[in-house]
């Protein structure tokens, strides 16, 4: 079409509203199958001029928002992005259109892995005002969790928990099972990414408790079932050690399910208060997320707290007292900071001992009274008496008593 201007303002000359709407589609179908950047910004400047009703302008910008999509990528972003900085100054009578436009630029930056641009076209929509959009639940649930999904896409925890706490205000008044699960798994995603690890296993290991396999028409596979149990594992061998972590340990290990997880060897030996060795170490380590093996303050690893705090309760079990310089050697860390963490973990009552800075010493409490601890010893002694008779019996060097 060479003269777009003098088509548009033959239709300003049509009387009939109907017939005006099917003129003004019948050019923007011509304009979409030409892939015209030009035309179509000129056609979004007269839709905007006082010549066009609005009623008119609404149907006929509707329409165009929804077939963007049949534009090429780069055209589609230059014509959306022309539009909705053209539309802002009436953006209050054009919500529904802005709303169109920004899913399908969001539609696209997700294609293209661009997370953080997708989460900002959709949360330029008014999900707050009182546009019908705005006011309908299930959609403004919906896209509050989309955003969030989005921003921790990016690694942006921070703005991920500003969007699923606006949807947390929705999320009881909607019976939708499969929103709510999303929801749960995003919260469950921000809680890992801010290091709040002891909360993100219980959240995780909860959503691989799902009864239900079908929600909203979506089929739930035992493989996701089987990914959220194993970040509720890798969650608490990550988090701070104490009372609460030793309790979900022994939910995990007690759960048949886990032993069929590749990182069930190293949640064995947590649970059992085993000492950790490097090579063990690095093998969960390759597992990690990016977050998970963040820098804190004092230049470790999230892992490298995690692990410290696991070895020194694991010894507080093994020994009665140890210098500072042993635990060190044994932590594979400095004397004076070993003797930090044990006082940390004592402070905050995740392990129970005193400190003798004089002597350089640390005496460890357990809980265990004289009379079960003289029970534990005769135990033991029975089980490796035992397993000399076993030995001796398989050796043939003594009979098998009848």
């Amino acid at each position: 079409m060479g003269d777009m201007g003098a088509a548009l303002r033959a239709v300003v000359g049509v009387a009939e509203p109907k017939a005006k709407v099917e003129a003004y589609r019948a050019l923007l179908a011509d304009v979409i199958a030409r892939n015209d950047v030009e035309h179509a910004k000129q056609f979004v400047d007269h839709m905007l001029c006082e010549d066009v009703p609005l009623v008119v302008a609404r149907q006929v910008l509707q329409q165009m928002a929804g077939e963007l999509r049949g534009l090429q990528p780069e055209q589609h972003k230059a014509v959306a992005h022309y539009a909705l900085t053209h539309i802002q100054p009436r953006v209050v009578s054009f919500e529904e259109q802005v709303a169109v436009i920004r899913e399908g630029l969001a539609l696209l930056y997700e294609g293209e892995e661009e997370w953080a641009k997708a989460a900002q076209m959709l949360a330029g929509i008014d999900l707050d005002g009182g546009s019908s959009r705005g006011q309908d639940v299930a959609y403004r649930l919906s896209k509050c969790i989309k955003i969030a999904l989005l921003y921790l896409e990016d690694d942006d925890a921070v703005n991920a928990e500003t969007y699923i706490k606006k949807a947390s205000f929705d999320i009881g008044q909607h019976s939708d099972q499969a929103l709510a699960l999303q929801y749960k798994v995003c919260y469950a995603r921000i809680l890992d990414s801010k290091r709040k690890f002891l909360e993100a296993a219980l959240k995780y290991y909860d959503l691989s408790q799902l009864d239900q396999r079908e929600l909203g028409g979506k089929q739930v596979d035992e493989g996701e079932l089987e990914a959220v149990l194993n970040a509720a594992v890798t969650c608490t061998i990550l988090a701070a050690a104490g009372p609460q972590r030793s309790r979900m340990l022994a939910t995990l290990y007690k759960d048949e399910r886990c032993s069929q997880l590749k990182i069930y060897p190293i949640l064995q030996k947590v649970y059992l208060e085993r000492i950790l060795r490097s090579p063990e170490v690095q093998a969960f380590a390759e597992e990690l997320k990016p977050h998970q093996k963040a820098l804190l303050a004092d230049g470790s690893t999230v892992l490298d707290r995690a692990v410290i705090e696991h070895n020194l309760l694991s010894a507080s079990k093994l020994y009665t007292n140890i210098s500072f310089e042993e635990l060190g050697a044994l932590l594979g860390i400095a004397a004076h900071t070993a003797e930090k963490v044990a006082a940390r973990m004592i402070s905050e009552d995740r392990m129970k001992g005193t400190i003798d800075q004089v002597e350089a010493v640390i005496h460890f409490d357990n809980d265990i009274d004289d009379l079960q601890q003289w029970d534990h010893q005769i135990a033991s002694l029975c089980h490796a008496l035992n397993d000399i008779l076993d030995g001796v019996v398989k050796k043939g060097a003594m009979p098998v008593p009848v």
